[in-house]
C-alpha cells in the first residue's frame, strides 16, 4: 500500500511541476506564520513542534460545511469520526471524535479545541462539541500535532486545534450570502456582513444547516450566529470582543445492527469572549477573558446546564537579539448543574444531584526561545498548574530547530502533555471521584523542505509517545462499571505532507500518516493517504480530493475494521465578478463502508448552489 501511494503521489505531483514549468512562474508560496505555536506570530520555522495550517482558500474549496471534516484532508496523523451527510451527535452514538496521532478517546477530551485562542468544551462532559464549528465562519485553522500542555494545560494532551474566526481587515462594507440543496434534502443557508471604518471593524454571520439524514429518525438542523467588534485604541492597543450562539436539534435511531432505539438532543451552545492586544517593539501580548456556556436536553430526561468561563493573560518580551521570552498566566472555572442521575450510587448521586459542581484551574508557565547565528534556535519552557482537584502539575518542554539552509529545517523537541478527569468521569457515567490525570510524553523529529523556488514544500516528521494513566472504563465482578486509571500506550509513527504551488491556477497538496501501535485504538487508522488539486481557468475552478484510510478500527471487542478509499469533486463557475454558482459530488466511487459502529455512511451523493461575495 505505501509503495502504491508513493508512486500515486510521484506521478500526480510529476504532472505538476511539469505544467508549472511549461506555464511559467506565477506565483510563490511564501513562509507560513503561525500564532497557537507560540502565542505570537512568528515562523513556522522556528517552531519546535510540528504545526499544520489551512488557509481561507483551503476551507472555501472544500466545500465542507462544518470545519472538523476539513482537517481530515490537511492534517497528517489526525481523524475526525463521522456518522452522517451533516450534524455529529452526542452520547453513544455520537461522533465528532478527534484522533491524533494514535491517541483518541470517547468522548473527545485529548484533543483541545480553541476559538480565536479560547479553549471551547463543555464544563461537565469535558469535551467540545463539533457541530457548533460551522465553516462559514472560519477565516483559518492551525493545529498543534503533539502535546501543547505547557501552553495551554489540560485537554491539550495530544495536540490543539486553533480556529480562526473571519474579521473585517478592509474599509467598507462586505457582504456574502449563500445557498445550497443536496442529497437527503440537505440545505444550508447563510448571511455575513463585515464592516470597517478608520479603527472600527464589526463582522457579523448567520447560519442555517439541516438533512434529512441517510436512514430514519438521523435528521439533524442548526441555526448559529456569530458577531465580533474589533477597536484600534492607538498604534499599540487593540480591543476585540465576540459572541456567539447555536441551537440544534439532532435524531439518532441508533446502530444498525440492533432495534431501533430513537434519541433525541436539544442543545443550545453559546459563547462571550473580550481580548486586549498590545504590540510594541520590544513586548506583545494580550489579556483575554472568555465565558462557555450551555444548555442540554436530552430524550433519556437528562437536563444539564454548564459553563467554562476564564482568563488568559501573556506577554513576550524580546529584550535581547534573536531571544523571546513568554510569561502567562491561565485561570478558568469550569462545571455545572445536571437534573438526573446517570448511576445507581447513592452516595455519589447526594454530590451532585442539582448541584453546582466546579473545578478551579490556575497556572503559571515561562516559554523562551533563543536564535543563535540565525541558524540554530534553542527553545524550553515550564508550567506549573495547579487543579482544585489533583494539586500540581509540572510540565515541561524543550526543543531545537536548525535552519541548514533557507530551503532546509530540521526540528526536535520533547515535551509531556497531560489531562485531568472532567466532572462526568469523576462522577456520571462509570464514576470513580478517586481518578488521577493521564500523562504521556512526546518525542519527535523532523525535517522540513522547500524546492523549486519555494513552489513544493514537505514536511516529514517521525515520533514516538508514550503515555500511563488512562482512564478506562472497566466492568468488575459484580457491576456496575468503574472508570479506573489503567491504560497505557506506546505508539510511534511518521507524517509526511506536501503543497505545491505550480502556478496561479493549479496546486496540489497531499499527506501520509503510519502510525504503530501497541493496542487497537478507535478513530485511529494505521495509515491515512489524501490528496487534493485545485485548477482554475477562466470562470471555472475544479477542486479533486481522494482519500484512503487503511485498517481503522470501529469496534475494539469484535476487533472490527474498515478501509475504503474516497473520492470527491467540486466544480464552480463565476459568470459574475460577484456571483459564483457550484456543484459537489461526494463518495463517488459509492464506497460501502461506516466510521461510527453501526452507523452507515451514505454512498454517492451531491449538493449545489451559489455563493454571493461583494
Amino acid at each position: 500500500m505505501k509503495t502504491k501511494i508513493t508512486i500515486i503521489f510521484t506521478i500526480l505531483l510529476s504532472i505538476g511541476i511539469g505544467y508549472s514549468q511549461k506555464n511559467g512562474k506565477d506565483t510563490l508560496n511564501l513562509s507560513e506564520v503561525i500564532v497557537t505555536g507560540s502565542k505570537i506570530e512568528i515562523s513556522r520555522k522556528i517552531v519546535p513542534l510540528s504545526v499544520s495550517q489551512i488557509s481561507p482558500k483551503d476551507i472555501q474549496n472544500s466545500g465542507q460545511l462544518n470545519i472538523l471534516p476539513i482537517l481530515n484532508s490537511f492534517v497528517p496523523g489526525l481523524f475526525v469520526t463521522e456518522r452522517n451527510i451533516v450534524g455529529f451527535g452526542v452520547a453513544a452514538g455520537g461522533a465528532g471524535s478527534i484522533s491524533m496521532r494514535g491517541i483518541s478517546s470517547s468522548p473527545n477530551t485529548d484533543v483541545l479545541v480553541l476559538i480565536d485562542g479560547h479553549p471551547q468544551y463543555q464544563g461537565i462532559f469535558g469535551h467540545p462539541l463539533a457541530d457548533a464549528y460551522v465553516a462559514s465562519d472560519v477565516e483559518k485553522v492551525e493545529v498543534i500535532r503533539g502535546p501543547a500542555s505547557l501552553l495551554y494545560g489540560s485537554n491539550a494532551m495530544a495536540g490543539v486545534i486553533n480556529i480562526i474566526t473571519k474579521k473585517q481587515n478592509e474599509n467598507g462594507f462586505k457582504i456574502n450570502a449563500g445557498a445550497s440543496y443536496g442529497s437527503f434534502n440537505t440545505q444550508k443557508y447563510y448571511g455575513t456582513i463585515g464592516y470597517k471604518k478608520e479603527k472600527l471593524s464589526a463582522y457579523a454571520s448567520i447560519n442555517h444547516d439541516q438533512t434529512d439524514g441517510i436512514r430514519t429518525n438521523t435528521d439533524f438542523k442548526i441555526n448559529n450566529g456569530y458577531t465580533k467588534l474589533g477597536y484600534e485604541i492607538n498604534q499599540h492597543l487593540s480591543a476585540i470582543a465576540d459572541f456567539s450562539l447555536a441551537k440544534y436539534n439532532a435524531n439518532d435511531n441508533g446502530p444498525i445492527n440492533k432495534a431501533p432505539a430513537p434519541f433525541n438532543i436539544d442543545i443550545t451552545r453559546g459563547k462571550t469572549s473580550f481580548t486586549l492586544e498590545n504590540k510594541y517593539e520590544k513586548s506583545e501580548g494580550a489579556i483575554k477573558l472568555y465565558h462557555n456556556f450551555g444548555t442540554h436536553d436530552l430524550s433519556d430526561g437528562l437536563h444539564s446546564t454548564d459553563r467554562n468561563s476564564g482568563a488568559m493573560i501573556y506577554q513576550t518580551f524580546k529584550l535581547i537579539k534573536g531571544n523571546n521570552l513568554t510569561i502567562g498566566t491561565d485561570f478558568k472555572q469550569y462545571g455545572g448543574i445536571i437534573n438526573q442521575m446517570a448511576v445507581k450510587d447513592s452516595s455519589i448521586q447526594k454530590v451532585i444531584k442539582d448541584k453546582l459542581l466546579t473545578v478551579d484551574e490556575l497556572a503559571v508557565y515561562l516559554y523562551t526561545q533563543q536564535n543563535i547565528f540565525n541558524k540554530l534556535t534553542i527553545s524550553g519552557g515550564l508550567r506549573i498548574e495547579n487543579n482544585s482537584k489533583f494539586g500540581n502539575e509540572l510540565i515541561p518542554i524543550g526543543g531545537l530547530t536548525y535552519n541548514l539552509s533557507e530551503k532546509t529545517t530540521f526540528k526536535t523537541s520533547i515535551s509531556k502533555g497531560f489531562r485531568s478527569p472532567t466532572i462526568m468521569e469523576l462522577y456520571l457515567y462509570a464514576p470513580n471521584p478517586d481518578l488521577q490525570p493521564e500523562r504521556m510524553i512526546n518525542y519527535e523529529v523532523s525535517w522540513m523542505q522547500s524546492l523549486f523556488n519555494k513552489r513544493l514544500n514537505i514536511e516529514l516528521t517521525a515520533f514516538k509517545v508514550k503515555g500511563e494513566n488512562l482512564i478506562q472504563v472497566v466492568l468488575p465482578p459484580p457491576p456496575p462499571a468503574k472508570r479506573q486509571n489503567i491504560g497505557s500506550f506506546d505508539n510511534q509513527g511518521i507524517e509526511l505532507s506536501g503543497k505545491y504551488i505550480a502556478n496561479k491556477n493549479l496546486s496540489f497538496n497531499a499527506n501520509y500518516s503510519f502510525f504503530d501501535l501497541n493496542k487497537p485504538v478507535l478513530a485511529a487508522p494505521r495509515q491515512q493517504f489524501n490528496f487534493g488539486a485545485n485548477y482554475s481557468y477562466k470562470i471555472w475552478t475544479v477542486h479533486f480530493s481522494a482519500q484512503h484510510i487503511d485498517r481503522i478500527f470501529t469496534d475494539i471487542s469484535s476487533a472490527t475494521t474498515q478501509s475504503y478509499t474516497l473520492l470527491n469533486m467540486r466544480l464552480s463557475a463565476k459568470p459574475l465578478k460577484h456571483f459564483e454558482v457550484f456543484i459537489a459530488g461526494n463518495n463517488l466511487l459509492n464506497q460501502q463502508y461506516e466510521i461510527n459502529y453501526g452507523y452507515p455512511m451514505p454512498g454517492i451523493y451531491f449538493n449545489s448552489g451559489f455563493n454571493i461575495r461583494f
